[in-house]
């Protein structure tokens, strides 16, 4: 079982990244980030698999995750779409200094205790959940106090389980993910334009043949669809910040908008007029 590098940026207009609903069901997506990331997850029921932690969550699940732990996407398998906020970012997303505040003992010490995993429950999932729920409709100043108030919450709790996870420390696994991230950054740096797999299989001193069996066996899926699950998720992006949905199609790479109203759907579950009349109802 191959555990993914996954690379992280966030907007040029915000320290983190919120990511909603990736709706990653049918993808067994096993991987790590150098970043500390929050989950909220609310289904029915699903996998909660992080580090060498397995459990299952009912209803919903809170779970705050320190950097390189591998985990696993909390809606694999699951048949109903999940509705799923994760909140990424760095150790020192607010600077080096900003958490050695006397103020921010009590998140530096979670930060701290993230490190191996935590899941929380009770009265604390529910307020966090909440206030997790209302930053993509909030302004970016106002993200940020609503998401140190989480941490606030989180840090003072009672109500959490330590997972007792591991980080991947073993230099040979890092370096056998350098192949990957490269086709990451790749596709980051080219998803606009057309894309050459024979070109991506050169740079990663590949066959075109065996590098198409090589990324089919290492993510599950072939790449032309992930390169486009990644265009979606770009398209989402732009309509998210009000682009209507012909700049959308093309910004995002596509080059018909018939094709991309018809993968958005196969992606989504609804098309892309429809996603952006929700989103934007929800700003309201």
């Amino acid at each position: 079982m191959k555990v993914k590098l996954e690379e992280i940026r966030p907007g040029i207009d915000s320290s983190f990244t919120i990511l909603l609903t990736p709706r990653l069901n049918d993808l067994f997506y096993w991987h790590f980030h150098p970043e500390y990331e929050i989950v909220y997850a609310e289904a029915a029921h699903g996998i909660r698999h992080v580090g060498d932690h397995i459990s299952k969550y009912e209803g919903s699940d809170l779970v705050f995750i320190g950097p390189n732990i591998p985990h696993l996407n909390f809606d694999y398998g699951v048949k109903a779409t999940v509705e799923i906020v994760v909140v990424q970012m760095k150790e020192d997303f607010l600077g080096k200094d900003f958490f050695s505040r006397p103020e921010m003992a009590d998140i530096r010490n979670l930060f701290d205790r993230a490190k191996s995993g935590i899941a929380f429950y009770g009265e604390t999932k529910k307020i966090v959940s909440d206030k997790l729920s209302r930053l993509s409709s909030l302004p970016h100043f106002e993200q940020l106090i609503e998401l140190l108030g989480a941490f606030q919450v989180l840090a003072t709790s009672k109500e959490y389980e330590e997972l007792n996870s591991r980080p991947i420390a073993n230099a040979s696994l890092l370096k056998e993910q350098k192949r990957m991230h490269q086709i990451y950054h790749y596709l980051e740096t080219h998803y606009q334009q057309t894309v050459d797999v024979n070109e991506i299989a050169t740079m990663v001193h590949l066959s075109t043949a065996a590098f198409c069996r090589y990324f089919k066996k290492s993510t599950h899926l072939t790449f032309t669809d992930f390169v486009n699950q990644y265009r979606i998720n770009q398209a989402k992006k732009l309509l998210l910040y009000d682009k209507n949905v012909t700049e959308a199609c093309y910004n995002s790479g596509f080059e018909n908008l018939s094709y991309f109203n018809k993968t958005f759907k196969k992606l989504t579950g609804e098309n892309p007029s429809a996603f952006r009349k929700r989103i934007r109802e929800c700003k309201m």
